[in-house]
């Protein structure tokens, strides 16, 4: 009998189908891990081929299910373990093949063995070994294929919720400076063709900018991203300076901008480094106390040039230096922005060959730096 075989040598199939398993590549199984799924569906297999043998043809199929799968081969004992096992493959980056494979390996160590040991078996005790085959299969595939398509999807919508939370973020962002634009021209009937109508302008543009390059993406994958260029690295710190002068002012902020060397230069898309900048202005006047000072200086370092923004916060917690970069992590009580400005500073700015670090300084503040190559006007 079939199952009497195979349950005399349950330990050397086993060991062959472990030894098939460990000698194909790319598998990270510990040895325990090769030994649990293959030998749960051998017991499920003997005792199918018992319960047939001793009470007739339909006894095993409530540990095996029926011919041709679906719903009740899949809740039966045999699919539930199949079920599991491909589970647990995914789990270990095993590709579909590879869930197959596990399962050929059994059926082909079952014959070789049978081959060695000169061991006749009935046709009827090898329907039944395809047929459980058969079913383990479709039902570990089934739930690898279900679990790894699952996983895709919420990869994909996660990168879906960082975009949308960058481009809601630079929106409220150029918003804001326009509602502080208008609000001080309000009160001080400032003309709409002076400094503070020029900031205005500027927000406009860089809104119509972000909506219309996300139209580009959704068009074509890659479309609407800003060509580098080579700018005056003073131009660019006096542009982020006035609109953050606005939003100093509007807090009780005390804002110092450094002068720059006019022959300095950097090379980058300008409206994702300005953002980016401004990001770096926004957080450090968001964290700041009213009547403390915000520093915005631009140094020639040789090969590089650094922009360093310096606030007085009062100092960053242990282990928060890096952690502050990750998307959609905030700090302090002021929660009403997305935690995703310092994470998409620092993608703009690597972007362009940068680096966005910052230096804590204790109990008194932090300075953020901007690192990019130089050049010269």
């Amino acid at each position: 009998m079939l199952y009497q075989f195979l349950d005399n040598n349950v330990d050397e199939l086993v060991d062959r189908c472990a030894a098939k398993v460990a000698q194909r590549p790319h598998r990270r199984a510990t040895e325990l891990q090769l030994r649990n799924g293959i030998p749960m569906f051998l017991s499920q297999l003997i005792k199918t081929l018992k319960a047939e043998q001793e009470n007739g043809a339909g006894a095993g199929l409530v540990i095996s299910g029926a011919s041709g799968g679906g719903d009740a081969a899949a809740s039966s004992e045999m699919g539930v373990s199949a079920v599991a096992h491909g589970n647990a493959l995914l789990s270990l980056g095993y590709t579909v093949d590879q869930v197959v494979h596990d399962y050929g390996d059994l059926c082909q160590a079952i014959t070789d063995l049978a081959v060695e040991r000169d061991a006749p078996f009935s046709v009827d005790e090898f329907r039944t070994l395809n047929r459980c085959l058969d079913n383990a299969i479709a039902d570990a595939v089934t739930e690898f294929t279900f679990q790894r398509d699952a996983t895709i999807a919420l990869v994909q919508s996660a990168d879906v919720n960082e975009k949308l939370g960058f481009l809601m973020h630079e929106l409220r962002n150029s918003l804001s400076v326009a509602m502080l634009a208008v609000a001080a021209m309000e009160a001080g009937t400032l003309p709409i063709k002076g400094a503070t109508g020029a900031i205005l302008k500027r927000s406009h543009t860089a809104m119509q900018r972000l909506i219309a390059e996300s139209l580009d993406e959704v068009r074509a994958s890659g479309a609407g991203k800003g060509a580098a260029e080579i700018f005056s690295l003073a131009q660019f710190i006096e542009e982020a300076s006035g609109a953050a002068q606005l939003d100093a002012t509007e807090r009780g902020i005390d804002f110092r901008v450094a002068p720059v060397d006019a022959t300095l230069a950097i090379q980058g898309n300008r409206d994702l480094l300005l953002a980016a900048l401004a990001n770096l202005l926004n957080n450090a006047f968001k964290f700041t106390r009213a009547g403390s000072r915000v520093t915005l200086a631009a140094n020639d370092g040789g090969e590089r040039v650094y922009i360093e923004v310096r606030d007085q916060c009062g100092g960053l917690g242990i282990g928060d230096a890096e952690k502050m970069f990750s998307p959609f992590s905030q700090r302090g009580d002021d929660k009403t922005g997305l935690g995703l400005g310092l994470s998409i500073a620092r993608q703009s700015i690597a972007a362009d060959n940068g680096r966005l670090t910052v230096e804590n300084l204790p109990n008194v503040g932090c300075i953020f730096r901007i690192d990019l190559p130089r050049l010269a006007l």
